[in-house]
């Protein structure tokens, strides 16, 4: 079957060209190598002294030199002949033992290649670790793995930061809440501070579900250090039972769930859920639609949302799960949450090996679908 033109590999690999090198050069060295060996035959058979013997008598000196001529000629003939044969035997040898020695001495690249595939934010502790002589290709590795440790601590200061920056700020944030809680409650107060208070307990709600949201994304980008078998049906089951909105009954939730096992830290795969289903509540229509799916997808576990909501441009949905992102990157609207929902699934799914794809309906909406590793 001949492969499409979409099939062609675009360009030459390290190891193919290696391997063309190592049989360019060999052939151009047999190709000297073969004229020397032509010219220095030449030269002796010319300056060696012939005979002719004949039988017949009457052999004259001419033709004596054409014989001797068409001699050396044949022998010159046979030269090329054989040592050509000879030349592309040996050469096609030598393109097939350059291809394993390319490879040999590319699978440390390789391996540097494959480590640096698999690293993220949350596998940074990972390194090459690689044995062997003290050449080239070893101290790229260990300057790779400089690189990761510097990345490494950089990550766990920012996370650090968020994190302790995050519990500060909980403590003056309930303290507010509970103050505000007593002014507004308070029958000696006069209606206008009531309103101010609620006004500002919203507020304050706000800020709280913030400081709350970047503790979790914080806490998402670690290294996982909770793995337990999970069914991802049963977490959505337990979101939609325990997590309803009170301030959007409009919306329909229809529940499509299967078993869908996994493997991963049963807390931050429920709040994967949770953000899901509310970021699909919270950005909807009126009287919108909610439909929450769990299953076994092509050998992953799968947890799909689709929302009825706005329409959402395809450019747009990838800078969703940007953290403080929201379509069209519109801050009025931040009363409807933190703008960190999406990010946070994204980090979680991060941690547990996955990946989620979000997709805009033709009709307005989107369909998050995520993939976890089977257990």
């Amino acid at each position: 079957m001949i492969p499409s033109p979409g099939s062609l590999p675009r360009r030459l690999t390290v190891r193919l060209r290696l391997t063309l090198l190592y049989g360019g050069l060999f052939f151009a060295a047999g190709f000297l190598l073969l004229t020397v060996a032509y010219v220095l035959v030449t030269n002796i058979l010319e300056s060696l002294p012939f005979t002719v013997q004949s039988a017949e008598p009457g052999l004259t000196q001419q033709q004596a030199d054409a014989i001797r001529r068409a001699f050396i000629d044949e022998v010159q003939h046979r030269l090329i002949v054989q040592s050509a044969f000879a030349l592309l035997g040996v050469g096609l040898i030598a393109l097939a033992l350059g291809w394993f020695v390319a490879d040999r001495a590319l699978a440390p690249l390789q391996k540097v290649t494959a480590t640096a595939r698999k690293l993220s934010e949350s596998t940074l502790h990972q390194r090459i670790a690689m044995q062997g002589p003290e050449d080239e290709i070893k101290e790229l590795a260990d300057t790779f793995d400089a690189m990761l440790d510097r990345l490494s601590q950089a990550f766990d200061t920012q996370r650090r930061f968020v994190s302790n920056a995050s519990h500060e700020l909980r403590t003056p944030l309930a303290i507010n809440r509970t103050l505000l809680e007593v002014a507004v409650t308070d029958p000696e107060a006069s209606e206008d501070m009531k309103t101010v208070g609620k006004t500002l307990l919203a507020n304050n709600a706000r800020h709280e579900r913030l400081i709350e949201g970047l503790l979790l994304l914080a806490r998402s980008e670690r290294e996982l250090t909770t793995r337990t078998e999970v069914d991802l049906g049963e977490v959505a089951s337990t979101v939609l039972k325990t997590g309803g909105r009170a301030d959007r009954p409009d919306i329909d939730i229809k529940p499509e769930l299967t078993e869908a096992p996994t493997v991963g830290d049963p807390v931050l795969l429920e709040h994967l859920v949770s953000n899901l289903v509310d970021n699909a509540i919270r950005h909807n229509v009126d009287d919108g639609m909610v439909v929450v799916r769990t299953g076994v997808l092509d050998g992953w576990a799968t947890c799909q949302v689709e929302n009825t909501g706005p329409v959402v441009p395809a450019y747009e949905v990838q800078s969703l799960f940007e953290p403080f992102r929201r379509l069209n990157t519109d801050r009025v609207e931040s009363s409807k949450g933190a703008g960190l929902g999406l990010s946070i699934v994204r980090s979680v799914v991060g941690a547990h090996g996955g990946t989620v794809i979000a997709t805009p309906r033709e009709d307005g909406g989107l369909i998050v679908t995520v993939r976890l590793p089977l257990a």
